[in-house]
């Protein structure tokens, strides 16, 4: 049935708020409405523990419940939070909780444990999911695989929709909101997103790579947003690698002029001194450092921190916080017999010595050891480097290397012999140089808990002549004297111990990411750190909280085995680069990028995970988020436009003053009949 002049509702979506919400949104009031909103995927257990420490902090102390029990329920919820608290930890807190509520003196002890116990009613699957299964319940709701694999979380759906439309400089601008170097990973990201995009259900991945390497060729210079006024503060960053130089540009967003200090001659750490220019050309990493310089990022190259300046020094300055990103430094050594023989050296020293010396000539047979990339990047550049031969062997079978198929495809390009499943055992030494070198059969890599434990048939083996021998079996951090007189902890393997979320180390203006914190990873997950340490830096500075907000970024990942794909699905087949052949085995880039009929073929085949879709039911046509779209993505159309009329901004009162007077009119009418 259908009133006239009415126009029935296609559907009614009434969504009351979760029961975890509705105790959040109490938890919030109790705080005297101190926050009026908050940020998606805030973490309710994490928040908690926020509001108990800051009524602990109030409290005045006097009384036990106050000053000893607050602080132990702190500690009780921190086990929940980092993973080593068991179910029997809820029914310490709750019995905690309810002893504080009972015995305290004050309210603000009172209210803080009864925030606490409210906290284990309203959201106790929270804390359960962090106990059993160490992930937060509030992060999982990151809107597409691709985006959550990706270590900075750039929007992949977003600027692939740009690419698509031909809008190439906008693309560009939406990558630099998350990660600050787009041209230079879009020659040597690792592509993590692709690996989990849902296309690969259907046959291949998506090229996204491809795509950000055919939008940054394609966009040219693309100016940067401007920057917060100052803020006064200073801030150094030590390391000018890839997390380090990703920290100071979205410092220098929000107003702040850090100060990199750099070892070497140059900044750039490993994109300048351990990559080849065949795959990631300097002038394009110059490119990137410039920006930075333009943004007001000041560098100090040549600055050995803990010799030539030490931290204490740098705070008697005016330093107020610290972000170390020294990176791995160190090849480590070779510990088999005849490790040290001439003609024995680190794949990383190798790499530094042709980047920053131009040292571009090697002899005879060469041996790489190691099946990661940076394997492929050093046999790659001894072929370049004039070697006779260049020999891979790894551990790990030929399917389970590291490098990925697409550098292995490149390495047998260029002419290299690739040895899967060897181990190393011993150097050949004549006359105190490398002739040779022996390997054993490798039958398994990691044992059933999934830890590196080779082990190896003695009974099978192999020689290998060769004058050279350049290993990649894992980097080391060299500290030196950088950190001393510190606080700062160590893990066994040299790393720094820092909290997981916020980077931030047992000396509290010292933060730390990157390969120092977290070991060998690749260029874009120490971009990804960089940010957050930013975050951190900037939270720290200004004397706000390191952890409200923070996006943990877990995800549950779709069960692609029983999902139904529909099988008259696009089949259109994956797009790949195509090669120079005149700048094979040279130390120029040979990879040509897309052609434009490649792109829109590659974008179309997007299966579109990330589009948004408007609930009419709530959305009330302001037009706001038209006019705040930074790239004009969202318009609004009318489809029935006889329902109303509209007016100009200008002409408004021509509407409102009659609605206003006959408005008038009508109430007093109402009033005269009531009496």
């Amino acid at each position: 049935m259908q009133t006239e002049g009415v126009t029935p509702l296609s559907r009614l979506d009434i969504k009351n708020p979760s029961r975890a919400q509705t105790v959040v949104d109490n938890l919030y009031r109790d705080v005297e409405r101190r926050i009026a909103a908050s940020p998606p995927g805030l973490c309710p257990v994490d928040m908690s523990l926020s509001f108990l420490q800051l009524c602990h902090a109030q409290s005045c102390g006097k009384c036990v419940p106050c000053r000893i029990g607050l602080g132990q329920l702190s500690k009780l919820i921190a086990t929940v939070l980092d993973g080593t608290a068991d179910m029997g930890t809820l029914a310490i807190i709750e019995k905690t909780a309810r002893t504080v509520v009972n015995t305290a003196d004050c309210a603000i002890g009172r209210d803080a444990a009864r925030l606490v116990l409210d906290g284990l009613e309203g959201f106790r699957d929270d804390y359960e999911e962090h106990i059993l299964h160490h992930r937060c319940l509030a992060g999982l709701q990151l809107p597409v695989p691709c985006v959550a694999l990706c270590p900075a979380g750039v929007d992949v759906p977003g600027y692939m929709a740009l690419i698509g439309e031909g809008r190439c400089v906008d693309a560009v601008r939406l990558i630099r909101k998350d990660n600050p170097f787009p041209v230079a990973c879009a020659y040597i990201c690792e592509h993590p997103c692709e690996a989990r995009c849902r296309r690969n259900m259907i046959d291949d991945a998506i090229n996204i790579r491809g795509l950000k390497r055919y939008a940054v060729d394609t966009a040219g210079d693309v100016p940067q947003p401007p920057c917060a006024p100052p803020t006064g503060k200073k801030v150094a960053i030590i390391g000018g690698g890839p997390s380090g130089l990703s920290c100071a540009y979205y410092l220098a967003e929000k107003g702040y002029r850090p100060t990199v200090f750099e070892k070497e001659s140059r900044p750039g750490g490993m994109l300048m001194n351990a990559i080849p220019s065949f795959r990631l050309e300097k002038d394009v990493v110059e490119a990137e450092i410039d920006v930075l310089r333009a943004l007001g990022v000041e560098f100090r190259c040549g600055v050995e921190v803990g010799k030539d300046v030490t931290i204490a020094q740098l705070r008697e300055q005016g330093y107020q916080g610290f972000y170390v990103a020294v990176g791995l430094q160190s090849g480590g050594k070779l510990n088999i017999p005849g490790g040290d023989a001439d003609g024995v050296m680190a794949g990383i020293d190798f790499m530094r010595q042709v980047n920053l010396h131009e040292k571009k000539t090697l002899s005879g047979k060469v041996v790489v050891i190691g099946g990661g990339n940076i394997g492929a990047d050093v046999a790659r550049t001894a072929v370049r480097c004039g070697a006779e031969s260049v020999d891979l062997y790894c551990l790990e079978a030929y399917d389970d290397m590291p490098m990925g198929e697409e550098d292995c495809g490149e390495c047998e390009r260029d002419g290299i012999t690739v040895h899967a499943g060897w181990g190393q055992t011993e150097i050949v030494v004549e006359d105190g140089k490398c002739a040779g070198i022996r390997f054993r059969k490798c039958t398994r890599v990691k044992n059933d808990e999934g830890r590196f434990a080779p082990e190896f048939d003695d009974s099978v083996s192999e020689q290998a002549e060769c004058a050279s021998v350049l290993y990649c079996i894992g980097q080391k951090v060299d500290w030196r004297e950088l950190l001393t007189g510190t606080a700062v902890e160590f893990n066994p393997n040299g790393t720094v111990k820092a909290d997981p979320v916020t980077y931030q180390t047992a000396e509290k203006d010292i933060f730390v990411g990157g390969d120092a914190y977290t070991g060998q990873k690749f260029a874009i997950d120490a971009i990804a750190a960089g940010k957050e340490g930013a975050i951190s830096l900037h939270r720290f500075v200004q004397r706000a909280t390191l952890t409200v907000g923070r996006n943990r970024r877990q995800f549950i990942e779709l069960d692609k085995e029983n999902a139904l794909i529909p099988v008259n699905y696009d089949t259109t087949p994956r797009q790949r680069i195509g090669y120079n052949d005149a700048l094979r085995k040279t130390f120029r880039d040979e990879r040509v990028a897309f052609t434009a009929e490649q792109v829109k073929a590659e974008t179309a085949r997007c299966l579109g995970c990330g589009a948004s879709i408007v609930d009419p039911n709530k959305c009330i046509g302001c037009g706001v988020c038209t006019t705040k779209c930074a790239f004009d993505a969202i318009h609004l159309h009318r489809e029935r436009p006889e329902c109303s009329t509209m007016y100009a901004c200008e002409d408004k009162m021509k509407a409102i003053l009659p609605y206003m007077i006959k408005r008038e009119f009508k109430i007093k009418r109402a009033a005269r009949k009531s009496k």
